[in-house]
């Protein structure tokens, strides 16, 4: 399933400062059920947003209208634990295109690549430098440069991060891996023909 092309996105960020939040707190195993990637957004961090009669939580991030944006910033170590693939499911369906955090789990790290969603780890210096922007201005912008490999806020300071040259070129083409090889299809016939 291709999705939407990355190249650069400049938006405001919200802000999640907690380390080790593993997948079930992502999305709640119960929430597995459903086979397609769609409508699981709505559960997104389910336990921590809602009261059990359904009511949002006043005090979670998510039910703040102060924040808003497509990048979510988080603590150390974002998506431990289960690989479930429903937890990058359900940031991207929630409207989130970039997590950013100074460590990233690799079995979410490489699941959130395969569903679009660009996992931006930094240093733990600059993460810190994020928080500290978006608290003194909730409506700050940061800018993920893709095709630079760069993410910077609106004081100027920036930070290169690294990602795999094959699933750069996926996000920038919204390719999932089908998209990448029917994209080789001239290519792919000139060998057959050579060979």
């Amino acid at each position: 399933m291709s999705k939407e092309k990355f190249t650069t996105l400049k938006t405001p960020a919200v802000p999640l400062p907690i380390e080790n939040i593993d997948t079930d707190q992502i999305i709640p195993a119960r929430f597995l059920k459903a086979t397609t990637r769609e409508g699981f957004g709505e559960n997104l961090f389910r336990d921590w947003r809602y009261n059990s009669d359904n009511t949002p939580k006043a005090d979670f991030i998510l039910n703040n209208g102060t924040f808003t944006g497509k990048i979510l910033v988080a603590g150390k170590n974002f998506g431990c634990g289960s690989s479930r693939e429903h937890a990058a499911w359900s940031i991207y369906d929630y409207g989130f295109r970039v997590v950013i955090s100074s460590f990233f789990a690799d079995i979410f790290k490489n699941n959130a690549l395969n569903n679009a969603l660009l996992p931006v780890q930094v240093s733990d210096e600059f993460l810190k430098k994020i928080f500290a922007a978006i608290e003194k201005n909730p409506s700050t912008t940061i800018t993920v440069d893709l095709p630079q490999q760069k993410v910077t806020l609106e004081d100027g300071s920036s930070e290169s991060f690294d990602i795999n040259a094959y699933k750069k070129t996926c996000l920038a083409n919204g390719y999932d891996d089908i998209d990448y090889l029917l994209s080789l299809r001239d290519e792919i016939r000139h060998f057959e023909l050579v060979h």
